[in-house]
Parts: C-alpha cells; sequence; structure tokens
C-alpha cells in the first residue's frame, strides 16, 4: 500500500464551539485509507511580523516555529473555515503569512483541501473566492472538487460535532479522497 500520508487540519475559527472546527473534527473520520491527520491551532500565533521573521529560523517565536514544522512536515493541508467580512478570517490570514515568507516557506506548492460552514446560507463561498489568489501566489495545488460549503451547519453537526447530513458527509468523503489522489498524482 505504500507510505501513509499525512494531513493537517486548520480552523480558521478560534470560537470554542465552532461548527468549523467541528466540521475539521468530523473529517478525521472521513479520510481515506492510509491517511492520517493531526489538527492543527493557530490559537497562539502572534501578529505577523517581519521584524520577528527576518532573523535565523531557529529565532522565529516557538508558537512560529511548531506551525511551520507541522506544515513542512505533512503531505497535505486541509482548511476548514468561516467567512468574516465576505472574506479570509484574520487569524487565519496571518498564520498563512508565517507559513509563507522566506525561503523555507512550507506552504509554497503544498496541495491543499478548502472546505466552510455556516448557520448561514451562503456557505462560505466568498472565504473560498477570497483564497484563490493566495494559493495561486503561493503555488500551491488545490483540490478544487467537490466544493464543500455547508451551509445551515447548525442543521447538518449535531452538538457533539458529527455530521448528521448525509449528502454533507458524502461531499467531505470526496474531497479528502480528491486530496488523497492530488497528493498521490504529484511528483515526488
Amino acid at each position: 500500500m505504500g507510505t501513509p500520508l499525512h494531513f493537517i487540519g486548520i480552523s480558521g475559527s478560534l470560537r470554542k464551539d465552532s461548527w468549523n472546527t467541528a466540521l475539521l473534527r468530523a473529517t478525521e473520520a472521513l479520510l481515506p485509507e492510509g491517511v492520517t491527520m493531526d489538527i492543527v491551532s493557530i490559537r497562539d500565533l502572534p501578529l505577523y511580523d517581519e521584524d520577528l521573521d527576518m532573523p535565523a529560523a531557529s529565532e522565529r517565536p516557538g508558537a512560529v516555529r511548531r506551525f511551520r514544522d507541522a506544515v513542512a512536515a505533512a503531505d497535505a493541508l486541509v482548511i476548514v473555515s468561516p467567512e468574516y467580512n465576505y472574506s479570509i478570517p484574520g487569524g487565519l490570514k496571518n498564520a498563512l503569512d508565517w507559513a509563507s515568507r522566506g525561503d523555507d516557506a512550507p506552504l509554497r506548492k503544498k496541495p491543499v483541501a478548502l472546505m466552510g460552514a455556516t448557520p448561514g446560507l451562503w456557505g462560505t463561498v466568498r472565504m473560498q473566492t477570497a483564497f484563490l489568489p493566495v494559493f495561486l501566489t503561493l503555488g500551491m495545488k488545490v483540490a478544487e472538487k467537490p466544493e464543500v460549503l455547508v451551509a445551515r451547519a447548525d442543521k447538518k453537526l449535531d452538538v457533539q460535532g458529527k455530521i448528521t447530513d448525509d449528502t454533507t458527509r458524502e461531499m467531505v468523503r470526496k474531497k479528502m479522497q480528491a486530496l488523497k489522489d492530488l497528493v498521490t498524482s504529484l511528483p515526488k
């Protein structure tokens, strides 16, 4: 079967009872065979400051080094995020800024899958669209289909964060398979 693939998952929400963090946790149970995933928090990352990024990599803040190391060690990234003001939440954008700078930027050309959940009706479509120039700039490889835009998340996830909607569960499963297929299709 080969070496297992390892993904890391990042929630764009810092809220304790976030629908997006719940969806990310539920995704762990829907990974294809031969794939593992760790959820990495962005809560402790300081605001991006080039003065803290310019010294040797070993001098970056500890939370930044740990985050960048986790991204570097992963075969792919799974981002599950809300939409704030029609765009990417600031904390998530900050995390991506930390991981995208410098000659050793671990996000460069990294395979990625993007999903979002909201109790509203638009399903994070604007946030996902706002990511396109970020992915393009970094040369990231995107598992584009199927799009996972979970509208009315309060009707599709239960209080424990399990997916209760069969269509949503199947879309997430297909998205993770698409990401695995993307990773295995890339040259080593």
